[in-house]
């Protein structure tokens, strides 16, 4: 009996309820006592949006130098250590220099050797002209003395000869000098070349750049222009990136390389998407893939952070011009069974579901190719609790999720 009583008791307390909340027809959802939601907005706009073509590119060295040693001899030092960062003229190696230092004390006595020589065959040169200019005063005094009867012919020929005799020894003084220039200058070359030999025994950084494995180690026997590498230098301040964009973009790429302006490149790496780095389009390779279908594109970045890397892959943005479009905050769009959609705020204050077709998303504003009309108020937070119809209360973003409903 009692038990009755209580079943009757609940069906009386639902039937009211049930009576107290009934749709009304002015609000046939019963909508209007719900409380409205919080949720953040954002207006549609027409905005000028960069057309940019996306690929992913590798990072390149601005320059790759192998070190090897322009001389032959045991490696005796190494003066870097392995990965660091060098700056150009940094010493890397020292070769034995004993046997250079030798060759170039024999080349500065050669060269001594020579110049003495040479300041003798002058000195000589000297002496044999005064002594040619006394054989000819004599050689001609004779002559009138023959002339006039008083100097007998074998005198006159002997003063002749010994003037011919002098001439002679002065023409082989000269062909001295000269021999003894020409050594000399042999000499000097010879030493100028054990000078720069000396001076190859420390091997110096060519580039500023980083410094990759040893692969010859001191004590070692290295040869002049060998096939191996000492060591390997990657410049990496500027350094390259290479990539590769459809043919279709070519014409686009060369009409503003052709202008004269500068066509921006930003490129992130894989691990660090949201740090970019910017850089310059400044080559264009002289021919299309035929197999791929594009065409290679090279840009360079200054690099002072070392955010790039050689050999690492990078996703790539290349900036062509720009063009109106309508755009809303990427948050807006949502994405559902039948696609992307966002809900829009009709003006009593309600929400509208409409499916949307969307480019691009550049710098966190998405593209609106069809759907949303540009002045039109989309929600950008707090769709979760939202459905077709719903009373919307715009509150800043940060406030959402402590709204009370």
């Amino acid at each position: 009996m009692h038990f009755r009583f209580l079943v009757i008791a609940a069906g009386a307390l639902a039937l009211a309820g049930c009576n107290s909340q009934k749709p009304t027809q002015a609000d046939p959802a019963g909508l209007a006592k719900m409380p409205a939601i919080p949720v953040s907005v954002a207006p549609a706009e027409r905005e000028a949006v960069p057309v940019e073509v996306r690929a992913v590119g590798s990072a390149d060295p601005f320059r790759t130098v192998q070190v090897k040693s322009q001389i032959a001899g045991e490696l005796v030092g190494v003066r870097f250590a392995e990965g660091s960062q060098l700056r150009k003229g940094d010493l890397l190696f020292q070769i034995d220099p004993r046997p250079y230092q030798e060759a170039l004390r024999q080349a500065v006595a050669a060269v001594a050797k020579d110049s003495a020589q040479l300041k003798q065959s002058e000195a000589n040169l000297a002496h044999d002209r005064a002594q040619e200019k006394n054989a000819q005063a004599e050689s001609d005094r004779y002559d009138e003395l023959f002339k006039e009867g008083i100097a007998a012919r074998n005198q006159h020929e002997q003063m002749r000869t010994a003037f011919e005799a002098m001439i002679e020894s002065v023409r082989a003084d000269e062909a001295a000098i000269e021999s003894a220039r020409a050594s000399l200058e042999s000499d000097r070359a010879a030493a100028e070349t054990a000078k720069l030999n000396l001076s190859f025994c420390e091997i110096r950084s060519p580039v500023s750049g980083r410094a990759g494995n040893l692969l010859v180690h001191a004590g070692n026997l290295v040869k002049a222009n060998g096939d191996n590498a000492l060591v390997v230098i990657n410049q990496i301040e500027p350094i390259f990136v290479s990539f590769a964009v459809p043919e279709h973009h070519l014409a686009a790429v060369r009409a503003r390389m052709n202008g004269g302006g500068k066509l921006v490149v930003e490129v992130s790496p894989g691990d660090a998407a949201a740090k970019t780095v910017q850089g310059y389009l400044t080559l264009i390779d002289n021919a299309v893939d035929a197999t791929t279908g594009t065409i290679k594109l090279k840009a360079v970045f200054e690099n002072r952070d070392h955010a790039l890397w050689p050999g690492q892959f990078v996703n790539v943005v290349l900036r062509l011009e720009t063009s109106e479009e309508t755009v809303v905050p990427s948050e807006a769009v949502q994405s559902g069974q039948q696609g992307q959609f966002v809900y829009v705020v009709k003006p009593d204050r309600t929400v509208e579901f409409r499916p949307v077709a969307v480019g691009s998303t550049v710098g966190g504003k998405a593209i609106i190719e069809k759907g949303v009309a540009p002045g039109e108020t989309v929600v950008t937070d707090g769709q979760l609790l939202l459905f077709p119809g719903a009373r919307i209360q715009a509150v800043p973003a940060s406030r959402v999720d402590s709204q009370k409903l």
